[in-house]
């Protein structure tokens, strides 16, 4: 299943897709995509009455051009892992890390993959970065294997860890600083629940600037698969539902390259990633 919110921003409504035009309205069984609707049972709680609804065309409604908010609700927490993609190590001058570099970001960076991203103010090296995510479908500590992992997982998403670098390594060497302002996680389409991806650990990715390929990349080259990711977390924290997990970046993004390319007000990303969507982040100016 494809989960969705459908709506003006605060007022998303959930629902799964049914394909790029239409979706089942599910506003009546659930309400919302959030900690308490994963904690229930999540997707698979939903399935049955889904299914029925598109085989008999119930509570069908068009998508028509109606804005797609980000398809879980705000999480518990958004967890991001640094350094993930050996590649793009190598391009920021750093080494590979011998286990995953945990970092935060606020849950209210969270908004819709096709928001628009604002640049906060004092910014002057803003960038972007193209990640699979990681949404949790049950509240998780202390995982005996890696393959207990996959049971701990509700879904993958698109997501993009836009980043103010200027604030991440200039004032104290502080990730979550540079990570955290309003509108730095766009995430969706939609919310993909595993049985639709075959393997998740080779899935090509991409970002574009105003219609230049800067990223691509794909899920194969990461040091810390997905399931690595979640056991490692797991043993540090409880990780509870519906929280959200950036996994990491590959190469190209925008302090990679010499001299560096920094996002500006009128600046168009879009990316995505095989399987999981695509999205579309007009950047504009300070509030």
């Amino acid at each position: 299943m494809r989960l969705i919110r459908v709506g003006a921003v605060g007022a998303e409504k959930p629902g799964v897709l049914i394909d790029e035009t239409e979706y089942v309205d599910l506003s009546d069984v659930v309400h919302d995509f959030d900690e308490a609707f994963f904690a229930r049972g999540g997707p698979e709680g939903i399935r049955q009455v889904a299914e029925e609804r598109i085989r008999l065309r119930q509570s069908v409604r068009p998508l028509d051009g109606r804005r797609l908010g980000a398809p879980i609700a705000r999480p518990h927490q958004i967890l991001c892992i640094g350094l993930n993609y050996r590649d793009h190590a190598a391009e920021t001058g750093q080494a590979v890390p011998d286990e995953p570099i945990l970092f935060t970001k606020s849950p209210n960076a969270l908004v819709g993959p096709d928001d628009d991203v604002r640049i906060p103010r004092g910014a002057t090296k803003t960038d972007w970065e193209v990640e699979l995510g990681i949404v949790i479908g049950r509240r998780t500590s202390y995982l005996e294997t890696v393959e207990g992992a996959r049971d701990a997982i509700a879904g993958w998403v698109v997501v993009n860890d836009v980043s103010e670098r200027a604030f991440q390594m200039e004032r104290g060497g502080q990730w979550s600083k540079g990570k955290s302002a309003e509108t730095f996680n766009p995430a969706g389409p939609w919310l993909v629940t595993p049985d639709e991806i075959p393997d998740v650990n080779d899935l090509g990715m991409w970002l574009d600037v105003n219609g230049t390929r800067r990223q691509p990349g794909s899920t194969s080259t990461m040091i810390f698969d997905p399931y690595v990711i979640v056991h490692h977390l797991s043993q540090c924290m409880v990780l509870e539902p519906g929280d959200l997990i950036n996994t990491g970046t590959p190469p190209g993004v925008g302090m990679g390259f010499v001299p560096p390319i920094w996002l500006r007000p009128g600046d168009v990303m879009e990316l995505g990633i095989d399987g999981l969507g695509r999205q579309r982040q007009r950047v504009v100016e300070p509030r």
